[in-house]
């Protein structure tokens, strides 16, 4: 690690030694994609006739595709098959963007040290086979307990169902997570599900 990514994971260290559980985003958080999600979303909707501004997939970062879909639809004033977009969405990424992923070093580090220390658990808007990849190109594979993604819950971030879902298959109490994200939808699950926070995007 360089010295400001060192600064960053000791100062995650110390956010961390009260909790007994990590949660950790994904897409942004641990893994430096969210310009290859942005890109893949712009090329979907491209093929949509929108010319989608990249900018709403900052603002609604961490939302299940399908939401961000149906959001983009109201938006633009366009009929989306969500479903059908998607799965789109998810191909474009992979076939032309998941390799150029890399992980976010001072997060990759702070769960890398807290493997059996903490339990540790990733909780995602993206679908289970995308994050599957994503997650073995960063090599991160097997290192988390549980991974809560789109479709396991009712509802997505901003909900805290995700993360109380995270917590009861780490047998934890929302009080004993950690959160760590990159987004406002997010954070406010983690708040919601009465869990503390950090943003990693702003050490």
């Amino acid at each position: 690690m360089n010295a400001e990514s060192q600064r960053k994971f000791e100062l995650l260290q110390q956010k961390s030694a009260p909790y007994r559980a990590l949660l950790y985003d994904v897409d942004g958080t641990l893994a430096d994609n969210m310009a290859a999600h942005r890109a893949s979303y712009v090329a979907t909707a491209g093929e949509y006739g929108i010319d989608l501004d990249g900018g709403i997939v900052d603002e609604l970062a961490g939302w299940p595709t399908v939401a961000v879909a149906e959001e983009i639809g109201r938006r633009y004033g366009k009929k989306i098959n969500v479903l059908e977009f998607a799965k789109r969405k998810s191909a474009v990424f992979i076939e032309q963007f998941i390799q150029q992923t890399l992980p976010v070093d001072h997060v990759f580090q702070h769960l890398l040290a807290n493997i059996g220390q903490k339990k540790i658990g990733l909780v995602s808007g993206g679908s289970r086979s995308t994050l599957r990849i994503t997650l073995d190109v960063i090599q991160l594979t097997g290192t988390y307990e549980t991974l809560v993604c789109a479709g396991d819950t009712p509802e997505g971030k901003p909900s805290p169902q995700p993360f109380l879902l995270a917590a009861e298959q780490l047998g934890v109490t929302p009080q004993e997570c950690l959160v760590f994200e990159d987004g406002d939808p997010g954070v406010q699950g983690a708040i919601a599900a009465g869990m503390a926070w950090v943003r990693t995007d702003q050490l």
